[in-house]
């Protein structure tokens, strides 16, 4: 006998009751109101939005303000011809506001009113509110010059007994790091303190020890605006908030891993300043510089820039990308995550969810009539073979590869099942880089080299000059003493002796004498012993380069790449 379950079918009829109603909503928003239609189930409610009315008001209203942008409010209403919502419009424009409504049903707003008692709890927890603006940022950030001023600010703060100290502390924590061009922010609980940290051209860095009961404040204010579960403690969580300085977004992408002491957090910051270097900017050797410019101007090929996480790669992508932009070419990226917006160029983000990889971005976009690809990694043999294809079939594609060396490209792709005999053709030119700390101009000083550390400058010099290379080019005379300098440190460089980063690059032409040794599947030994006649600098000779033009030290570039190795 077939039973019928009446409760089933009831949340059935509730859910096509539901769906009609957003259908019906969305035509009296085009139709009747002439404003844009939104389900707020299915939208992030921005914490700061929401604390531009109270609870008690948002329902009487029937409005609910659910994202800010800069000074743009988006606000959702039940009925946007009540005297009542155009008074509180009326109210946001004169604070200097621009509104953008949107309709919405009831039992969308009821998904946004419920995100209130999510910000009670956070208000009680940080006792008081911590409005992060982009103008108090950019107002703390301008009176940081160091990191002696950010431990000044915080001790000033932490003992302060006001409701608004969570808030100060986070804007403290925030401004100073964008100030100072940071780009991780690190706070890690311990047995007895919570560290926190920045990394600063690439290296950690203690800024302050804050007490546990500041550090479950800051928590909390963090997972809140970057979209996370605040009771969640013993799972790992992901988010994002974004500020808005002078009308330039910072994105914050924020990760939350539980720990022995409570939750690690770190914040990296996405700067849009930060990765605006142009490629005439990055320190690339003047040879080299002139094989990119002439591979990344050709109507096909395919260029991979390899190298660790951190190196630099996305943003040598980017400068590529710039460099050969015209009005009269079709570019198209496929990224994880688009770190900046670049204008005049169709830029898409990998969603793994709903099943746009790399493979399927790189698929789809060849169906854009595309001239220049750019693909954020190749991770697998299908996008591998995907790009190859591409770069034969005119299109000029960029990417990156995880590995050690210019010179592993071409066996990684072979691993990969690209078929070798077509590497030569398809592939134009591979490039490996890391980053090195510049020395600070400001506290430099000439350093005296011990015996062992000026015969391995010499020797890797006068190897590069025996293999062709022309050293005379960077002023440098193997007869007298080389110029090498050492760190210091000052107020300027936070007393690290250095300030800002460089490349060290070294690159493999795919020429003829790659081509004769590409089918027999040769090693990254073989493949540098070819590559050394083409004349181009390997990492360790641009790291020498720039030692003894006293642009960085033997200790930093000995940190990067190792400078005894030999070929």
């Amino acid at each position: 006998m077939l039973a019928f379950d009446e409760e089933k079918q009831q949340r059935k009829l509730d859910e096509l009751k539901k769906q009609e109603e957003e259908e019906l909503l969305q035509v009296l928003a085009e139709t009747k109101y002439s404003i844009p239609y939104i389900n707020l189930g299915m939208t992030l409610i921005e914490s700061e939005a929401l604390r531009m009315i109270t609870e008690t008001q948002a329902r009487e209203l029937g409005i609910a303000p659910f994202k800010i942008l800069g000074k743009h409010l988006h606000v959702a209403t039940l009925s946007p011809s009540r005297d009542e919502f155009k008074a509180f419009i009326a109210g946001v424009e004169k604070k200097g506001f621009q509104p953008t409504v949107y309709l919405a049903s009831h039992a969308s707003m009821e998904k946004a009113w419920q995100r209130y008692k999510e910000l009670s709890f956070a208000e009680q927890s940080r006792s008081g509110g911590v409005d992060i603006s982009g103008d108090t940022l950019a107002e703390i950030s301008s009176k940081i010059h160091n990191m002696q001023d950010i431990k000044g600010l915080l001790e000033g703060v932490v003992t302060d007994k006001t409701s608004h100290k969570t808030s100060h502390i986070l804007e403290i924590v925030l401004a100073g790091a964008i100030g100072l061009g940071v780009s991780d922010i690190h706070i890690e609980p311990e047995e007895d303190r919570v560290r926190l940290r920045y990394r600063l051209d690439g290296v950690l860095q203690d800024i302050y020890f804050f007490s546990g009961d500041v550090e479950k404040l800051i928590n909390s204010r963090i997972k809140l605006i970057s979209g996370m579960k605040l009771t969640a403690k013993a799972i790992a969580q992901d988010g994002r908030f974004a500020i808005f300085i002078s009308d330039e977004e910072v994105s914050v992408r924020v990760s939350v891993i539980p720990g022995a002491f409570g939750e690690s957090i770190v914040m990296r910051l996405l700067n849009p300043k930060s990765i605006q270097v142009k490629l005439d900017e990055m320190g690339i050797d003047q040879k080299l510089f002139a094989i990119i410019e002439k591979e990344i101007s050709k109507p096909n090929g395919l260029i991979l820039v390899t190298g660790p996480t951190g190196s630099g790669k996305t943003t040598t992508l980017y400068a590529f990308l710039r460099r050969i932009y015209s009005d009269q070419i079709k570019i198209i990226t496929i990224e994880d995550p688009v770190e900046y917006h670049l204008e005049g160029i169709t830029q898409t983000q990998t969603n793994s969810e709903k099943g746009y990889t790399f493979l399927e971005g790189l698929r789809a976009a060849l169906r854009q009539d595309p001239d220049v690809i750019m693909v954020g990694e190749i991770r697998d043999d299908e996008t591998a073979k995907i790009a190859v294809e591409s770069a034969l079939t005119g299109h000029i594609v960029f990417s990156t590869l995880h590995t050690n060396n210019a010179a592993g490209v071409i066996p990684r792709l072979i691993d990969l099942g690209v078929e070798a005999k077509l590497l030569p053709s398809a592939l134009s030119l591979s490039i490996a880089q890391r980053l090195l700390r510049k020395l600070c101009n400001e506290c430099k000083q000439p350093k005296v080299l011990t015996p062992e550390e000026d015969g391995l400058l010499r020797g890797i010099l006068k190897d590069a000059k025996d293999a062709g290379k022309n050293i005379d080019d960077y002023n440098i005379d193997l007869t007298k003493p080389l110029g090498v300098h050492e760190a210091v440190g000052c107020k300027v460089c936070n007393f690290t002796g250095y300030k800002g980063r460089i490349g060290i690059f070294e690159a493999i032409l795919s020429d003829e004498s790659i081509e004769k040794i590409v089918p027999s599947n040769p090693s990254e030994r073989e493949i540098k012993r070819v590559a050394r006649a083409q004349g181009i600098l390997d990492m360790h000779e641009d790291a020498v380069v720039k030692i003894v033009r006293g642009i960085t030290t033997i200790e930093e570039a000995q940190s990067v790449v190792d400078l005894e190795e030999k070929i």
